[in-house]
């Protein structure tokens, strides 16, 4: 007898019962014939019962069991063929099983026919987490993106978020064109600013001066700590419907978080000092904050005539914050045509339109 591979336990059980029950047809069946020759005929009718078996089975059956039962189907031709075929001379049946998979190769019909587990499904990318916007003009890196132009210019900064909604709803919008303001005897600004230390950042929408602490001005009886100043080209501010070449934003907060905005016009001229300081000291990269080796002095930022115009609007950029007090100098000052070019080769234009003045009340200094 051939050698049988590594079979399973319960398939190795199930053939040592097949193959004691073929034993005794073996013998049951050289008893009756008395001769252990074995004829021609009598082998060929041993597979028809073989056949027959086959048949009996389902088709569905067979294809999802077709290892084991092929061989049981086998297994039972031999023993009818056992009846029929009287054995050797010891009257034994001799089976032979061909070319059966090995143990591990042979599932079980129970598991051939188990519904398979759905796969798992991929995990959605979580959104990424927005850097949030500084708390004044500019944005920092990874912020949600908005721009002066396209689809995401200034007709559509509402709509990018629910913190710019503003942006769209507001009622004290920046900036206006400033006309028909009020003559009053204003109180000066005490502007208390002096040679500091300074960081530059160009943060995507323009250049960002970071001023260190020890600068300040007073209005209305209030201080306010200056923070930053930026550029816009053109001005955003208009006097009697006139544009400047470029406008400079001194952004100051005072202790409850209350924002004053000093907006001074820049127009074609003589060199300005402290424009000339932040372009010596412009970053190499974008949102790259370059802390300077030199100081500058704010207040040479300022004309010489201090009188101004004063109103409540918001911030220029979003989220279009309102509750800012804006202060902007009558009189303009003037940065050299190289000046303003250098600023034109980084942002060519990054002035949101002017808002509706919606009546508000506009003071200005005699």
């Amino acid at each position: 007898m051939s050698q049988l591979p590594p079979l399973s336990r319960p398939t190795a059980a199930l053939f040592a019962c097949l193959a004691l029950v073929a034993a005794g047809a073996g013998h049951a069946a050289g008893a009756a014939s008395g001769d252990g020759a074995t004829t021609r005929p009598a082998r060929a009718s041993a597979a028809k019962p073989e056949a027959a078996a086959r048949e009996r089975l389902p088709a569905s059956a067979a294809a999802a069991v077709d290892p084991v039962e092929q061989l049981r189907a086998r297994l039972a031709g031999r023993l009818a063929a056992g009846k029929a075929v009287a054995g050797g001379a010891g009257g034994g049946a001799n089976l032979q099983v061909v070319n059966v998979p090995p143990a591990e190769s042979v599932v079980a019909p129970e598991v051939l026919m188990r519904p398979r587990p759905a796969a798992p499904r991929p995990r959605a990318a979580a959104p990424a987490a927005n850097a949030s916007q500084t708390g004044s003009h500019g944005s920092s890196k990874g912020s949600v993106h908005w721009s002066y132009s396209g689809e995401v210019g200034p007709q559509a900064w509402g709509g990018i978020r629910p913190e710019f909604s503003a942006c769209a709803r507001g009622e004290r919008q920046s900036p206006i064109d400033i006309r028909e303001g009020i003559a009053v005897d204003l109180e000066p600004i005490q502007f208390r600013y002096q040679p500091s230390g300074f960081s530059v950042i160009d943060n995507g929408h323009t250049v960002q001066v970071n001023m260190a602490p020890g600068n300040s001005m007073e209005i209305g009886g209030r201080r306010y700590e200056l923070q930053q100043f930026h550029f816009h080209r053109p001005s955003e501010e208009r006097i009697d419907g006139r544009q400047f070449d470029m406008s400079v934003h001194l952004v100051h907060k005072d202790p409850e978080g209350r924002m004053a905005v000093v907006g001074v016009l820049l127009g074609k001229g003589a060199a300005q000092p402290v424009v000339q300081t932040v372009w010596n000291n412009l970053p190499l990269e974008k949102h790259q904050d370059v802390r300077a080796r030199v100081q500058l002095d704010p207040s040479e930022l300022l004309p010489t005539d201090r009188r101004y115009y004063t109103y409540m609007g918001s911030l220029t950029t979003p989220p279009c914050s309102e509750g800012v007090q804006w202060v902007v100098m009558r009189e303009p000052v003037t940065a050299s045509p190289d000046q303003i070019d250098i600023f034109s080769r980084l942002y060519p234009m990054n002035a949101r339109p002017v808002q509706n003045a919606a009546g508000r009340r506009i003071l200005q200094s005699q």
